[in-house]
């Protein structure tokens, strides 16, 4: 590793060790449609302030120069799950340094507040702690020598085990699970349900052989901990004020890449490790052979789509050509592997993503974004119809951060979840569109009231954003404001979460029958009907994050400002709805003197 990358890497941790040390938490809103980008220029900045601190150091007290080997991996070759006792070098430097300054952290947050468990970036929290528990123990037990995928949503995580035998203490969602994440302040859960903490993720560590992750806000030190040195992982994450996709080597066998955005404008968004919904996927007994079919349209055919469009793709490729030597092992050497050797047969939900970017033509427009979401319902047999007598969809859409709504939008959203075509809302008179009344659509976002009774009251609101503007606007839809109150206990969400119910005319929510579809390529897969379905993930309900649609019935366009992505299952019953929903059932809506809360009008949050 060259004295260049050293000082990068050491840089990282110590910019980002002081800011934690002298800043008070940063009030930047992560999803909103206007401020996505300030939290990354203010790491850029930091960072570039770091290295000239650290090379003005370096010069000050020059040291022997170390003996140059490949960027991103250590001096000698790395083994499987193994880490050498004794590092030398450069990365000894670098881990010394991080060790220390990670335990001195440990101390003040133990000064500070009692011990508490990790809260996933996008998911129930309030007050996150940095701090893990053990992982509980684990009920499904595997006995045999097993090499698996786990991936998990907020988006998806390729965290592969060795071939080695998987611990008979460890846990394995062979079927899929959903669960909210671990809270402050919510331990254990108001309604008794389980959870998930990131070690539960990640299992038993020592075992990792590759891990791929993304997040908007990133702690290389905080996250650099739970690996062993010698495990590869890519991080996918924000793209500085440029735009520009990008590939860096930023730690010993870790690589930073970044897709790019359209003229730096919009947020890569997808959320993947730190998930609530997680599944295992078993290894093959044989690969089978590469299908370079391009409307392969299964989970793992999706996922290779997106992480080739989210800039992982040439990443992994750049890790191996780096690295020929010490990441020989490497189980997953490109992205087709993933649906080559792993079996996805189990996997029952949809993965929907949101590609930025502007999208031309039908074979692009139904892959991404709510048009994804529209083939989604459709294949889980959910769509309404468009006769008189067609059903209708109530839509409980919570999230952590509102959009600029009017109401053609949230009639574009809502037809897609209906499960209708989005060439038939193209195909109408534009003027149309535009006078259509609101669509059953419930923005489920906590009142000022809510908040301030929280655990943590107003000071614990930081990463929830509503604007004066956005809700004093002429036409913004204020009547359709319900109360988010979490099933946890008295603690706020950062979750982003649909649920959908299906109702007839005579408002009685029921089980929809089979239709036919009017297209032969509209594959239904559901056997028994459902009553609605779910949708979790990254996705605020925003137009950012879904995309918005415009040319015509003949050539769509549908543009999109963020990387997002999230799973789609059916919901057999009312029952079912209510217990994986992350808030209260049924949600109470604003009275006359409601008012969302606004983080920019409290003194705890004014800058």
């Amino acid at each position: 590793m060259s004295n260049e990358d050293d000082d990068l890497a050491r840089a990282i941790a110590l910019s980002l060790e002081e800011s934690q040390r002298n800043k008070q938490p940063a009030l930047v809103n992560l999803d909103s449609d206007e401020d996505e980008d300030t939290e990354e220029a203010r790491f850029q900045a930091e960072l570039q302030e770091a290295i000239r601190v650290s090379q003005a150091a370096a010069e000050k007290n020059p040291r022997p120069t170390a003996q140059k080997s490949t960027a991103g991996s250590s001096t000698q070759p790395s083994q499987p799950g193994k880490s050498s006792d004794q590092p030398t070098g450069p990365v000894s430097s670098f881990l010394s340094e991080r060790a220390k300054l990670e335990k001195e952290r440990l101390e003040r947050q133990k000064r500070l507040r009692p011990p508490s468990p990790v809260a996933a970036a996008e998911s129930t929290t309030e007050g996150e702690s940095d701090e893990e528990e053990p992982p509980a123990k684990r009920h499904k037990v595997s006995s045999s020598n097993v090499s698996h995928t786990r991936s998990n949503i907020h988006g998806i995580s390729s965290s592969s085990a060795s071939t080695s035998a998987i611990p008979t203490a460890e846990q394995l969602f062979w079927q899929g699970e959903l669960r909210q994440t671990a809270t402050r302040n919510a331990e254990p859960r108001k309604d008794g349900q389980p959870t998930f903490r990131l070690t539960d993720v990640l299992g038993k560590t020592s075992e990792l052989a590759f891990a791929i992750m993304s997040s908007y806000a990133l702690d290389f030190p905080w996250i650099y901990q739970f690996f062993e040195p010698s495990v590869p992982v890519i991080m996918v994450a924000q793209p500085d004020a440029s735009g520009e996709a990008t590939i860096k080597n930023v730690l010993p066998n870790w690589i930073r890449t970044t897709p790019f955005l359209r003229g730096g404008f919009g947020c890569q968004h997808m959320k993947f490790m730190l998930s609530v919904w997680l599944q295992d996927i078993p290894l093959r007994s044989k690969p089978i052979p590469h299908d370079p079919n391009p409307k392969l349209d299964d989970f793992a055919a999706v996922l290779q789509r997106m992480l080739d469009k989210i800039n992982v793709k040439p990443a992994l490729a750049a890790m191996i050509k780096d690295n020929v030597n010490s990441l020989a092992y490497l189980p997953l050497k490109s992205i087709e592997e993933l649906r080559q050797k792993w079996d996805w047969t189990n996997v029952k939900v949809h993965l929907v993503a949101s590609i930025a970017g502007k999208h031309e033509g039908w074979d692009k427009v139904i892959q991404t974004g709510h048009p994804r979401l529209l083939a989604a319902v459709r294949k889980m047999g959910m769509r309404t119809g468009r006769s008189q007598s067609a059903k209708d969809v109530v839509l409980e859409c919570q999230g952590s951060s509102l959009g600029l709504y009017t109401t053609q939008w949230l009639n574009e959203f809502h037809y897609s979840a209906r499960g209708e075509s989005a060439e038939d809302w193209l195909d109408g008179p534009k003027k149309a569109r535009e006078k259509l009344p609101l669509p059953s659509v419930k923005i489920v976002f906590p009142t000022k009231a809510t908040v301030q009774k929280s655990a943590l009251g107003e000071q614990g609101g930081g990463t929830i954003f509503c604007r004066r503007k956005q809700w004093s606007g002429k036409n913004f839809p204020r009547h359709n404001f319900y109360d988010s109150k979490s099933k946890a206990g008295p603690v706020l969400m950062h979750s982003k979460m649909i649920i959908a119910m299906l109702k007839e005319n005579n408002n009685k929510f029921t089980a929809k029958k089979h239709q036919p579809s009017d297209s032969e390529d509209d594959e239904i897969e559901v056997v028994e009907p459902g009553v609605g379905w779910a949708y979790v993930g990254s996705h605020n309900f925003t137009p950012s994050a879904w995309g918005t649609l415009s040319g015509n019935a003949f050539n769509p366009i549908l543009n999109i400002s963020n990387y997002e992505v999230g799973v789609v299952f059916l919901l057999k019953d009312a029952g079912e709805a209510d217990r994986v929903a992350c808030f209260q059932r049924p949600p109470k809506k604003y009275s006359q003197t409601d008012e969302p809360w606004m983080q920019e009008e409290s003194v705890h949050h004014k800058q």
